[in-house]
């Protein structure tokens, strides 16, 4: 057995399916969930650090703080649901995440990091707190663009030659005709 197989059976969710559903690269799976984990816990001190601006009178902080905690425990939740198993809503949220397209974890993570930035702009600890949340969307939205095509593939496309075997049939379509011009697209009465 490798050590791939030793960890994807360490990361198995109880319960769930083991079975590959997409051709994600295992490391970039990894990268996600691991990300997403620590990102999370740093989120989550780095927001308390930036509460404690109250002190300077700067609510803008305070509110970026409170959060970015909230968005570093979301993101533990559904990453690594098992860093709170005492909470009873937990594993169903984490299932929930885990059923949906990498898209919508990418806009998730995305969304939630992005509003301290401009809350508090001129704090480091919200800059790497909420940009650990936010590279953990980057790292979704890449999972969700799927693989690359084959290097034949790419070189047929590029020398505008005819539509390479493994491409969606949407791609035979001329790209540069426009809607009139497809007799497929619009017919008139």
């Amino acid at each position: 057995m490798s050590l791939t197989d030793k960890l994807s059976m360490l990361m198995a969710r109880p319960g769930g399916d083991n079975a590959q559903k997409d051709d994600v690269p295992w490391w970039m799976r990894y990268a996600g969930r691991g990300v997403g984990t620590v990102g999370g816990f740093i989120a989550i001190i780095l927001g308390l650090l930036n509460c404690i601006s109250i002190v300077l009178l700067d609510v803008g902080c305070l509110i970026a703080g409170i959060w970015q905690m909230l968005a570093g425990f979301i993101v533990i939740v559904c990453e690594a649901p098992c860093c709170c198993f005492f909470i009873d809503y937990v594993q169903t949220l984490s299932d929930k995440m885990e059923t949906r397209p990498y898209w919508n974890k990418a806009a998730c993570y995305v969304g939630l990091s992005v509003p301290p930035f401009f809350m508090c702009f001129i704090s480091m600890s919200t800059w790497f707190g909420s940009g650990l949340i936010f590279a953990t969307g980057i790292i979704y939205g890449m999972m969700a663009l799927g693989k690359k095509g084959s290097r034949d593939d790419m070189a047929a496309m590029a020398a505008g030659g005819t539509t390479p075997p493994g491409a969606p049939l949407s791609a035979s379509h001329d790209h540069n005709v426009t809607l009139m011009e497809d007799p497929d697209v619009w017919r008139p009465n």
